[in-house]
């Protein structure tokens, strides 16, 4: 298996997505108490609208990303719990960065559930700050945001 590639995701893809997207988030639906957005996403429309990248043959993880005038978004990160440990994330994360950069874009922001403590963890060794904390619907989220050089 391939992680070092990092691609646009095609239709031929959108399966493996929502399969890694799955089986990233589903342990988090008791913790919660609801289903994580991620996994209610529409993969084909997304996967149609060029913004989301996998890696992995098969797919082992992907990022779906968003540009915006001021700043980058990562709506969602996925990497299937069989990749854990193998530097999958640290990869994807990097080309976020780098894919940002590339559009001479200053930032990138993303958020993630008060209650996915692990994320709290792993957000700030890869240079993210908090910026807020917010209810969304049904979502206690933490907005994070990198500042790019």
């Amino acid at each position: 298996m391939d992680d070092t590639v990092i691609r646009l995701a095609t239709q031929e893809d959108i399966a493996a997505v929502k399969a890694v997207t799955d089986a990233a988030y589903r342990r988090y639906i008791a913790r919660i108490g609801v289903v994580p957005q991620p996994m209610e996403a529409d993969h084909a429309a997304e996967v149609a609208a060029g913004r989301v990248f996998v890696t992995g043959v098969p797919v082992t993880g992907l990022v779906v990303v968003r540009a915006y005038p001021d700043h980058f978004f990562l709506d969602s990160i996925a990497v299937h719990p069989d990749a854990h440990g193998r530097g999958v994330g640290r990869r994807l994360l990097e080309f976020v960065d780098a894919r940002a950069r590339a559009l001479g874009l200053p930032e990138v922001r993303l958020y993630t559930n008060a209650l996915m403590w692990e994320n709290q963890e792993i957000y700030p060794r890869f240079g993210y700050e908090i910026v807020e904390r917010r209810t969304d619907g049904p979502y206690d989220r933490i907005h994070y945001r990198k500042p790019l050089d």
